[in-house]
């Protein structure tokens, strides 16, 4: 894991390099300073003269002025070395999200990932900045400061050998009683996100319920539970402080008991006031550097699990990869299902298709329908491999999905779902995803097919009017009409409209249609509806029943022969006569 992470420094390893050489330089003049203080304390002591003292003192300030403009430069380099690092891990987990399919969003949520890439890649930030100064500066102080209390203390400076176990012990024991704590915070993090995702984009529903309140407690119930796994976790941690000055004033007791009797009995020889005064400096660096040290191991302590966390993200390959040798072109618009069948995940107990046999020409215009939950949607998302068959095989162009490069298939397949979205940016641009290269001209007359292209120039800007994200600021038929216009422009081989005119009227509808028909007469277009009117012109009507194929054929066959979809034409048409007559 540590290995994978540190692949994200990158061009950031100069600064990286920087600060630890900084940070050695800093350290060791410290560690110096008490030992140059001491030896003028024992020289003030035994009559030093003033020039003598006056440029021991030059020499501590000059000291002292490097040690902080090492400090200084460390803090830069560090901060940029961090940030970097923190950009470039961001952008990983980006990229990696990208190349994921369907079935690996669905296995960490969407809530799940944002909360990998905010709040865990910030933890793991934090680790890295104090690891890169702090967890090498204490390191090297806790050092130096041991071995120059043994060259000033000898035999006294053996308190530290009893101290240092004392307080690395209970680090540890606070650590290992901390850590499930934090484990558990990371998790309900995920569970708050996703109750804020949930409201924000159900916010309509939410005020036109008056549901406020019992979002707010929800929302205000998963937050108590952070904070109650918060304050355990910090209790734990709180253990810290106390135990470090327990530590130092043991040690601060042991030097100057033990260390003044040596010097009075001793006359000063071999230890001193000096000694002892740079004894006492340098168990405070000591014991000091432990304490930055139980800090860094609670932060690290913290980031362990939001580096897990970010290491499962990057580690995950998607469950839909290219062959080794795929194919880069498709040849035409032709669908086959050969035995297909579908589920979700393994675990799965049901499967959402079964056994689909379905042989459709290129070019062909297919309608779908069925009832909610029938497959519908699972069916055709197999088509542009979003999913892979379970059991059988899915063929494009006579060449199963599975042989094709991804790119290649996937941009001979447009779909227009049902939930459209459009993404914050002019029109303009939303509609050049389909086409980066379409010319104003190709752009308006994808909308004029698409229905789209007079409510567009009603708006004061035009094309170039700006979408709210999620495209708040359009009605759902616009937005429906914006997203066929998208695909339009693509000019596929295969276009699917997943229940994509159920927010416009049925004029409009059946104009849509009609430009498909002019427009990409060779595309093969598969519709699902829920209204006959929709689908009853189409080559070829497939009619869904519980995942399963309940009958194909053209509008009048299925009158005659399907039950389902003559109830739902009766329906439909039924009741459009009863309004009429009221």
């Amino acid at each position: 894991m540590i290995k994978r992470l540190a692949k994200c420094v990158r061009e950031y390893k100069l600064p990286t390099i920087l600060t630890l050489l900084f940070i050695l330089g800093e350290a060791v003049i410290e560690t110096l300073i008490p030992f140059i203080t001491a030896d003028l304390i024992s020289n003030i002591k035994n009559g030093a003269e003033m020039s003598q003292i006056v440029k021991t003192g030059l020499l501590l300030v000059l000291m002292a002025l490097l040690s902080l403009s090492f400090g200084g430069v460390a803090g830069f380099t560090c901060s940029k070395a961090a940030a970097g690092f923190s950009k470039n891990l961001r952008h990983d987990l980006f990229a990696k999200v990208q190349t994921y399919s369907f079935a690996n969003i669905d296995k960490f949520s969407s809530s799940s990932l944002v909360t990998r890439m905010t709040t865990d890649v910030f933890n793991v930030q934090m680790s890295f900045m104090m690891l890169i100064r702090t967890a090498i500066r204490s390191p090297l102080l806790l050092i130096f400061s041991v071995v120059m209390a043994f060259v000033m203390g000898g035999k006294l400076a053996f308190t530290f050998i009893i101290v240092i176990p004392i307080l690395g012990g209970g680090l540890l024991l606070v650590a290992k009683k901390a850590m499930p704590a934090f484990h558990a915070v990371f998790r309900k993090y995920d569970r708050l996100n996703e109750s804020i995702e949930e409201n924000v984009r159900a916010m309509r529903v939410v005020k036109g319920f008056s549901r406020e309140e019992y979002e707010k407690e929800k929302f205000t119930a998963e937050a108590e539970k952070i904070r109650m796994d918060f304050t355990k976790a910090e209790r734990i941690v709180a253990l810290n402080t106390p135990l470090m000055q327990f530590c130092m004033y043991f040690n601060m007791v042991v030097i100057l008991l033990v260390g003044s009797q040596i010097a009075i009995n001793c006359g000063g020889d071999p230890f001193d006031v000096g000694q002892i005064s740079a004894m006492l400096t340098y168990g405070t660096q000591i014991l000091m550097s432990l304490m930055m040290l139980s800090m860094i191991f609670v932060m690290l302590t913290m980031s362990a699990e939001s580096a897990r966390r970010i290491y499962e993200v990057l580690c995950e390959e998607s469950s839909l990869t290219n062959p080794e040798n795929p194919l880069t072109e498709v040849v035409d618009g032709s669908v086959d299902f050969d035995a297909v069948s579908f589920k979700y995940a393994e675990s799965a107990k049901r499967y959402s298709l079964s056994n689909i046999e379905l042989h459709i020409p290129s070019g062909a215009t297919v309608g779908i329908i069925g009832g909610t939950g029938s497959g519908k949607s699972s069916l055709v998302q197999l088509i542009p491999r979003l999913y892979d068959a379970t059991e059988g095989s899915v063929r494009v162009g006579g060449h199963d999905v599975r042989s094709y490069d991804l790119d290649t298939l996937r941009g001979a397949v447009a779909m227009v779902l049902q939930k459209n979205l459009l993404f914050s940016g002019t029109i303009k641009e939303n509609l050049r995803w389909g086409n980066e290269s379409a010319t104003d001209e190709e752009l308006r007359e994808a909308c004029r097919l698409a229905q789209a292209d007079e409510f567009v120039l009603s708006f004061p800007d035009g094309y170039d009017t700006k979408i709210e994200q999620g495209g708040t600021n359009v009605s759902g038929g616009q937005k429906q009409r914006l997203c066929i216009a998208r695909a339009l422009l693509k000019k596929p081989k295969i276009l699917i409209l997943d229940d994509s005119t159920s927010a416009v009227d049925t004029k409009t509808d059946a104009l849509i249609r009609e430009g498909f028909r002019s427009y990409i007469p060779d595309t093969t277009k598969i519709i699902i509806a829920q209204r006959i009117a929709s689908v009853e012109k189409a080559d070829i009507i497939i009619v869904m029943n519980n995942g399963t194929v309940d009958a194909v054929g053209n509008h009048e066959q299925l009158l005659a022969t399907n039950e389902i979809y003559r109830e739902v034409y009766e329906q439909q048409t039924n009741g459009g006569a009863q309004d009429g007559k009221e």
